[in-house]
Protein backbone atom coordinates (compact mmCIF):
# COMPACT_ATOMS: atom_id res chain seq x y z
CA UNK A 1 0.00 0.00 0.00
CA UNK A 2 1.57 3.38 -1.15
CA UNK A 3 1.37 6.28 0.94
CA UNK A 4 -1.42 8.05 -0.99
CA UNK A 5 -3.38 5.13 0.03
CA UNK A 6 -2.43 4.72 3.51
CA UNK A 7 -3.30 8.58 4.57
CA UNK A 8 -6.65 7.38 5.92
CA UNK A 9 -5.89 4.34 7.85
CA UNK A 10 -2.58 6.25 9.69
CA UNK A 11 -2.23 5.67 13.68
CA UNK A 12 -2.84 8.72 15.97
CA UNK A 13 -1.01 10.07 18.47
CA UNK A 14 -1.97 12.41 20.92
CA UNK A 15 -0.45 14.80 23.90
CA UNK A 16 -1.51 14.53 27.38
CA UNK A 17 -2.91 17.65 29.04
CA UNK A 18 0.12 18.49 30.21
CA UNK A 19 2.30 19.08 26.50
CA UNK A 20 3.05 22.19 25.68
CA UNK A 21 0.99 22.28 22.70
CA UNK A 22 1.35 25.95 21.86
CA UNK A 23 4.80 25.31 21.67
CA UNK A 24 4.60 23.08 18.86
CA UNK A 25 1.63 25.10 17.08
CA UNK A 26 3.90 28.00 17.19
CA UNK A 27 7.21 25.60 15.63
CA UNK A 28 8.43 23.64 17.79
CA UNK A 29 9.51 20.65 16.07
CA UNK A 30 9.92 18.02 18.38
CA UNK A 31 7.16 15.80 20.93
CA UNK A 32 8.97 13.80 24.09
CA UNK A 33 7.55 10.78 25.53
CA UNK A 34 6.37 12.40 28.62
CA UNK A 35 4.00 14.90 26.56
CA UNK A 36 2.02 12.12 24.95
CA UNK A 37 -1.11 9.33 25.56
CA UNK A 38 0.96 5.99 25.91
CA UNK A 39 -1.88 3.71 25.49
CA UNK A 40 -1.97 0.55 23.99
CA UNK A 41 -2.44 1.68 20.45
CA UNK A 42 0.13 3.74 21.02
CA UNK A 43 2.16 1.23 22.09
CA UNK A 44 1.93 -0.81 18.97
CA UNK A 45 2.55 2.17 16.11
CA UNK A 46 6.07 0.99 14.48
CA UNK A 47 9.14 2.17 14.35
CA UNK A 48 9.39 4.93 11.85
CA UNK A 49 5.91 5.09 10.98
CA UNK A 50 3.98 8.41 10.00
CA UNK A 51 1.20 9.15 12.34
CA UNK A 52 -1.22 11.90 13.28
CA UNK A 53 -0.57 14.00 15.70
CA UNK A 54 -3.66 15.92 18.03
CA UNK A 55 -3.28 17.46 21.26
CA UNK A 56 -5.20 16.69 24.20
CA UNK A 57 -8.82 17.75 22.94
CA UNK A 58 -8.42 15.74 19.97
CA UNK A 59 -7.94 18.70 17.67
CA UNK A 60 -5.12 17.90 14.96
CA UNK A 61 -1.70 19.29 14.74
CA UNK A 62 -0.11 17.85 11.75
CA UNK A 63 1.83 14.70 10.56
CA UNK A 64 4.87 13.01 13.04
CA UNK A 65 7.66 10.56 12.94
CA UNK A 66 7.22 7.99 15.17
CA UNK A 67 9.82 6.35 17.23
CA UNK A 68 8.82 4.98 20.32
CA UNK A 69 12.32 3.70 21.23
CA UNK A 70 13.85 7.27 21.54
CA UNK A 71 13.05 9.70 23.96
CA UNK A 72 12.22 12.44 21.23
CA UNK A 73 8.96 9.75 20.51
CA UNK A 74 7.87 12.41 17.80
CA UNK A 75 9.51 14.57 15.01
CA UNK A 76 7.06 16.92 13.12
CA UNK A 77 7.07 16.64 9.10
CA UNK A 78 4.13 18.37 7.67
CA UNK A 79 1.92 20.70 10.10
CA UNK A 80 -1.00 19.64 7.23
CA UNK A 81 -2.27 16.42 8.78
CA UNK A 82 -3.68 15.44 5.48
CA UNK A 83 -0.10 15.94 3.35
CA UNK A 84 0.99 12.42 1.75
CA UNK A 85 4.24 11.84 2.37
CA UNK A 86 6.04 10.30 -0.81
CA UNK A 87 9.08 11.00 -3.18
CA UNK A 88 7.17 14.21 -4.19
CA UNK A 89 7.16 15.64 -0.83
CA UNK A 90 10.51 14.97 -0.02
CA UNK A 91 11.88 16.13 -4.00
CA UNK A 92 10.04 19.10 -2.51
CA UNK A 93 12.02 19.68 0.71
CA UNK A 94 15.37 18.71 -1.00
CA UNK A 95 14.63 21.70 -3.98
CA UNK A 96 13.67 24.33 -1.74
CA UNK A 97 17.17 23.50 0.02
CA UNK A 98 19.12 23.24 -3.26
CA UNK A 99 18.08 26.19 -4.08
CA UNK A 100 19.54 28.12 -1.45
CA UNK A 101 22.85 26.24 -1.50
CA UNK A 102 23.35 27.23 -5.26
CA UNK A 103 22.34 30.65 -4.05
CA UNK A 104 25.10 30.79 -1.55
CA UNK A 105 27.82 28.54 -3.89
CA UNK A 106 29.11 28.12 -6.82
CA UNK A 107 30.25 24.81 -6.68
CA UNK A 108 28.60 21.85 -5.37
CA UNK A 109 29.97 21.17 -1.64
CA UNK A 110 27.65 21.65 0.44
CA UNK A 111 25.93 20.70 3.57
CA UNK A 112 22.37 20.22 1.42
CA UNK A 113 19.97 19.23 4.74
CA UNK A 114 20.73 20.03 7.99
CA UNK A 115 17.62 18.18 9.23
CA UNK A 116 15.35 20.12 11.31
CA UNK A 117 16.08 23.49 9.78
CA UNK A 118 15.44 22.36 6.52
CA UNK A 119 12.24 20.04 7.10
CA UNK A 120 13.71 16.65 7.22
CA UNK A 121 14.08 16.16 10.85
CA UNK A 122 17.14 14.00 11.70
CA UNK A 123 18.09 13.60 7.99
CA UNK A 124 22.08 15.08 7.35
CA UNK A 125 22.86 15.22 3.61
CA UNK A 126 26.18 16.47 2.65
CA UNK A 127 27.12 17.00 -1.23
CA UNK A 128 30.37 16.48 -2.63
CA UNK A 129 30.17 17.00 -6.50
CA UNK A 130 28.17 14.26 -7.85
CA UNK A 131 28.60 12.19 -4.63
CA UNK A 132 25.99 12.83 -1.40
CA UNK A 133 26.42 11.23 1.64
CA UNK A 134 23.18 10.67 3.72
CA UNK A 135 22.68 10.47 7.76
CA UNK A 136 19.17 9.17 8.17
CA UNK A 137 19.77 9.90 12.21
CA UNK A 138 16.10 9.88 12.67
CA UNK A 139 14.13 5.71 12.30
CA UNK A 140 11.64 7.35 9.94
CA UNK A 141 14.43 8.30 7.30
CA UNK A 142 15.06 4.85 7.34
CA UNK A 143 12.33 3.33 6.55
CA UNK A 144 11.75 5.71 3.71
CA UNK A 145 15.51 5.52 2.78
CA UNK A 146 15.03 4.60 -0.63
CA UNK A 147 12.35 6.89 -1.95
CA UNK A 148 14.74 9.68 -0.20
CA UNK A 149 17.85 8.46 -2.66
CA UNK A 150 15.65 8.32 -5.41
CA UNK A 151 14.41 11.96 -5.29
CA UNK A 152 17.82 13.06 -3.85
CA UNK A 153 18.90 11.97 -7.33
CA UNK A 154 16.41 13.15 -9.42
CA UNK A 155 17.01 16.85 -7.59
CA UNK A 156 20.63 17.16 -7.65
CA UNK A 157 21.29 15.16 -10.42
CA UNK A 158 24.82 13.04 -8.55
CA UNK A 159 25.47 9.62 -9.65
CA UNK A 160 26.57 8.11 -6.12
CA UNK A 161 24.77 8.11 -3.07
CA UNK A 162 25.91 6.53 0.05
CA UNK A 163 24.21 6.23 3.57
CA UNK A 164 26.70 6.58 6.40
CA UNK A 165 24.45 5.01 9.47
CA UNK A 166 27.76 5.45 12.41
CA UNK A 167 27.04 8.47 15.11
CA UNK A 168 25.99 8.77 18.29
CA UNK A 169 22.19 10.42 17.01
CA UNK A 170 21.38 7.04 15.44
CA UNK A 171 22.12 5.06 18.61
CA UNK A 172 19.99 7.26 20.38
CA UNK A 173 17.34 6.56 18.33
CA UNK A 174 18.12 2.96 18.91
CA UNK A 175 18.85 2.16 15.41
CA UNK A 176 21.61 0.44 13.53
CA UNK A 177 25.34 0.96 11.92
CA UNK A 178 24.62 -0.82 8.71
CA UNK A 179 26.13 1.87 6.20
CA UNK A 180 25.65 1.05 2.64
CA UNK A 181 25.71 2.42 -1.15
CA UNK A 182 22.33 3.23 -2.20
CA UNK A 183 23.27 4.53 -5.74
CA UNK A 184 26.29 4.10 -7.93
CA UNK A 185 29.77 3.15 -6.28
CA UNK A 186 31.57 4.38 -3.23
CA UNK A 187 35.07 6.18 -4.49
CA UNK A 188 37.97 4.16 -3.83
CA UNK A 189 39.65 7.68 -3.29
CA UNK A 190 39.08 10.52 -1.31
CA UNK A 191 37.28 13.24 -3.13
CA UNK A 192 39.25 16.66 -3.47
CA UNK A 193 37.36 19.62 -2.04
CA UNK A 194 37.34 23.25 -3.13
CA UNK A 195 36.99 25.79 -0.35
CA UNK A 196 37.86 29.34 0.75
CA UNK A 197 40.70 28.79 -1.69
CA UNK A 198 42.00 25.20 -0.03
CA UNK A 199 41.63 22.01 -1.26
CA UNK A 200 40.63 19.36 1.22
CA UNK A 201 40.39 15.41 0.90
CA UNK A 202 37.13 13.97 2.15
CA UNK A 203 36.93 10.25 2.63
CA UNK A 204 33.52 9.70 2.32
CA UNK A 205 33.48 5.68 3.94
CA UNK A 206 36.17 5.64 6.30
CA UNK A 207 36.84 9.38 7.47
CA UNK A 208 35.02 11.28 10.69
CA UNK A 209 30.98 11.96 10.05
CA UNK A 210 30.42 12.57 6.32
CA UNK A 211 34.18 13.05 5.74
CA UNK A 212 34.36 16.68 5.75
CA UNK A 213 33.16 19.53 7.82
CA UNK A 214 31.32 22.11 5.80
CA UNK A 215 29.83 23.79 8.64
CA UNK A 216 33.18 25.81 9.29
CA UNK A 217 33.81 27.57 5.70
CA UNK A 218 33.13 31.37 6.93
CA UNK A 219 34.99 30.73 10.83
CA UNK A 220 38.00 28.72 8.26
CA UNK A 221 37.77 32.50 5.98
CA UNK A 222 38.05 34.59 9.02
CA UNK A 223 41.22 32.54 10.46
CA UNK A 224 42.58 32.87 6.72
CA UNK A 225 42.21 36.62 6.67
CA UNK A 226 44.06 36.90 9.83
CA UNK A 227 47.03 34.43 8.85
CA UNK A 228 48.81 36.68 5.36
CA UNK A 229 52.67 36.58 6.39
CA UNK A 230 51.83 34.22 9.31
CA UNK A 231 52.93 31.57 11.20
CA UNK A 232 49.74 29.39 12.05
CA UNK A 233 49.32 26.44 14.61
CA UNK A 234 45.99 24.18 13.67
CA UNK A 235 45.26 22.07 16.80
CA UNK A 236 42.35 19.08 16.46
CA UNK A 237 42.78 19.69 12.54
CA UNK A 238 41.16 17.12 11.26
CA UNK A 239 42.29 17.28 7.27
CA UNK A 240 43.52 20.49 7.45
CA UNK A 241 40.43 22.70 8.11
CA UNK A 242 42.15 25.79 9.52
CA UNK A 243 46.01 25.39 8.86
CA UNK A 244 45.07 24.79 4.67
CA UNK A 245 42.92 27.62 4.44
CA UNK A 246 45.60 29.69 6.70
CA UNK A 247 47.95 28.68 3.81
CA UNK A 248 45.80 29.91 0.86
CA UNK A 249 45.88 33.43 3.12
CA UNK A 250 49.04 33.27 2.95
CA UNK A 251 50.74 31.86 6.02
CA UNK A 252 54.25 31.54 6.50
CA UNK A 253 54.05 27.76 7.50
CA UNK A 254 51.09 25.75 9.00
CA UNK A 255 51.81 22.70 11.67
CA UNK A 256 48.28 20.66 11.76
CA UNK A 257 48.00 18.66 15.48
CA UNK A 258 45.67 15.51 15.07
CA UNK A 259 45.71 12.02 16.98
CA UNK A 260 44.46 10.68 13.64
CA UNK A 261 47.11 9.98 11.22
CA UNK A 262 44.60 8.34 8.52
CA UNK A 263 43.20 12.64 8.53
CA UNK A 264 47.14 13.81 9.03
CA UNK A 265 47.69 12.03 5.87
CA UNK A 266 44.74 13.18 4.22
CA UNK A 267 45.99 16.83 5.19
CA UNK A 268 49.29 16.72 3.79
CA UNK A 269 47.42 15.55 0.75
CA UNK A 270 45.51 18.46 0.56
CA UNK A 271 48.52 20.65 0.99
CA UNK A 272 50.11 18.59 -1.69
CA UNK A 273 47.26 19.65 -4.17
CA UNK A 274 47.66 23.41 -3.34
CA UNK A 275 51.35 23.21 -3.76
CA UNK A 276 51.84 24.20 -0.15
CA UNK A 277 53.57 21.10 0.85
CA UNK A 278 56.46 23.06 1.53
CA UNK A 279 54.62 25.22 3.98
CA UNK A 280 52.72 22.25 6.25
CA UNK A 281 53.98 19.89 8.48
CA UNK A 282 52.25 17.92 10.98
CA UNK A 283 52.64 16.32 14.53
CA UNK A 284 50.12 13.63 15.68
CA UNK A 285 49.15 12.98 18.69
CA UNK A 286 46.99 13.71 21.79
CA UNK A 287 46.51 17.46 21.59
CA UNK A 288 46.66 18.79 25.37
CA UNK A 289 49.61 16.67 25.36
CA UNK A 290 50.64 18.63 22.02
CA UNK A 291 50.33 21.62 23.28
CA UNK A 292 52.20 20.69 26.44
CA UNK A 293 54.92 19.76 24.81
CA UNK A 294 54.64 23.07 22.45
CA UNK A 295 55.21 25.13 25.27
CA UNK A 296 57.90 23.12 27.30
CA UNK A 297 59.57 23.99 23.82
CA UNK A 298 59.00 27.42 23.39
CA UNK A 299 56.79 27.52 20.36
CA UNK A 300 55.06 30.47 19.23
CA UNK A 301 52.55 31.19 16.37
CA UNK A 302 51.05 33.86 15.44
CA UNK A 303 47.67 32.46 14.88
CA UNK A 304 46.69 29.19 16.48
CA UNK A 305 42.67 27.83 16.65
CA UNK A 306 41.97 24.98 18.51
CA UNK A 307 38.55 23.18 16.76
CA UNK A 308 38.60 20.40 18.98
CA UNK A 309 35.34 17.77 18.90
CA UNK A 310 32.43 17.93 21.31
CA UNK A 311 33.25 17.80 24.87
CA UNK A 312 29.88 18.30 26.09
CA UNK A 313 27.97 16.38 24.09
CA UNK A 314 24.53 16.39 26.81
CA UNK A 315 23.84 18.50 29.60
CA UNK A 316 25.35 15.92 31.54
CA UNK A 317 28.47 16.13 30.27
CA UNK A 318 28.04 19.68 30.63
CA UNK A 319 30.89 20.21 33.21
CA UNK A 320 33.84 18.43 32.41
CA UNK A 321 33.14 19.78 29.14
CA UNK A 322 33.41 23.32 30.36
CA UNK A 323 36.37 22.10 32.46
CA UNK A 324 38.47 20.88 28.98
CA UNK A 325 37.72 24.07 27.22
CA UNK A 326 39.01 25.90 30.28
CA UNK A 327 41.80 23.88 30.12
CA UNK A 328 42.37 24.26 26.36
CA UNK A 329 42.37 27.82 26.45
CA UNK A 330 44.95 27.66 29.17
CA UNK A 331 47.25 25.98 27.21
CA UNK A 332 46.99 27.55 23.76
CA UNK A 333 47.34 30.87 25.25
CA UNK A 334 51.03 31.15 25.82
CA UNK A 335 51.80 29.82 22.48
CA UNK A 336 50.65 32.82 20.66
CA UNK A 337 52.94 35.67 20.23
CA UNK A 338 52.44 38.75 21.55
CA UNK A 339 49.59 40.38 19.42
CA UNK A 340 48.76 37.09 17.64
CA UNK A 341 45.45 35.67 17.73
CA UNK A 342 43.93 32.82 18.90
CA UNK A 343 40.44 31.17 17.75
CA UNK A 344 38.28 28.71 19.86
CA UNK A 345 35.76 26.73 18.38
CA UNK A 346 32.94 24.66 20.65
CA UNK A 347 30.60 22.15 18.14
CA UNK A 348 28.80 21.16 22.03
CA UNK A 349 25.19 22.15 21.71
CA UNK A 350 24.99 21.96 25.26
CA UNK A 351 27.12 24.35 25.76
CA UNK A 352 26.13 27.45 25.31
CA UNK A 353 27.55 30.49 23.80
CA UNK A 354 27.73 32.05 27.42
CA UNK A 355 28.68 29.12 29.09
CA UNK A 356 32.08 28.57 26.48
CA UNK A 357 32.84 31.98 26.47
CA UNK A 358 33.49 32.24 30.35
CA UNK A 359 35.21 29.05 29.92
CA UNK A 360 37.31 30.22 26.86
CA UNK A 361 38.39 33.86 28.66
CA UNK A 362 38.77 32.11 31.86
CA UNK A 363 41.75 30.08 30.42
CA UNK A 364 43.32 32.80 28.98
CA UNK A 365 43.52 34.74 32.00
CA UNK A 366 44.72 31.68 33.63
CA UNK A 367 47.48 31.55 31.42
CA UNK A 368 48.31 34.94 32.31
CA UNK A 369 47.63 37.05 28.90
CA UNK A 370 45.04 39.52 28.43
CA UNK A 371 43.18 39.82 25.22
CA UNK A 372 40.24 41.06 23.13
CA UNK A 373 37.51 39.31 21.71
CA UNK A 374 37.36 40.29 18.23
CA UNK A 375 34.85 38.13 16.70
CA UNK A 376 32.26 35.47 17.18
CA UNK A 377 31.54 32.95 14.55
CA UNK A 378 28.91 30.58 13.85
CA UNK A 379 28.00 27.78 11.39
CA UNK A 380 28.06 28.23 7.60
CA UNK A 381 24.79 29.31 6.25
CA UNK A 382 24.64 25.73 4.86
CA UNK A 383 24.13 25.13 8.24
CA UNK A 384 20.30 26.86 9.29
CA UNK A 385 19.31 26.97 12.54
CA UNK A 386 16.14 26.19 13.41
CA UNK A 387 14.48 29.27 15.28
CA UNK A 388 12.82 26.61 17.57
CA UNK A 389 15.51 24.50 18.46
CA UNK A 390 18.73 25.27 20.21
CA UNK A 391 20.15 22.56 18.99
CA UNK A 392 20.63 22.87 15.57
CA UNK A 393 22.89 26.46 16.40
CA UNK A 394 25.39 24.25 17.78
CA UNK A 395 28.72 25.69 16.42
CA UNK A 396 30.39 28.39 18.17
CA UNK A 397 33.82 30.26 17.34
CA UNK A 398 35.86 33.09 19.63
CA UNK A 399 38.24 34.70 18.12
CA UNK A 400 40.73 36.65 20.50
CA UNK A 401 43.67 39.32 19.65
CA UNK A 402 46.26 38.14 22.52
CA UNK A 403 47.50 41.85 23.85
CA UNK A 404 51.51 42.15 23.63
Amino acid sequence: MDEAENTNHRPTIRLNPKANARAIRHGAPWVFDNEVVTDRRTKKIAVGAIARLEDSARDPMGLVAVNLNSRIIARMLDRNPEAVIDRAWLAARLKAALDHRETLYDAPFYRLIHAEADGLPGVIIDRFGDTAVIQPNAAWADVLINDLAAALADVTGVTTILKNAAGRARALEGLDEQSSVLLGQAPDAPIAVPMNGATYMADLTGGQKTGLFFDQRPNHAFAANLSKGARVLDVFSHVGGFGLAALAGGATSALAVDGSAPALALAEEGARQMAAGDRFSIRQGDAFDVLTALGEEGAQFDVVICDPPAFAPSKKALEPGLRAYERLARLAAPLVAPGGYLALCSCSHAATIDKFRASSIRGIGRAGRASQLIHTGFAGADHPMHPQLAESGYLKALFFRLLP
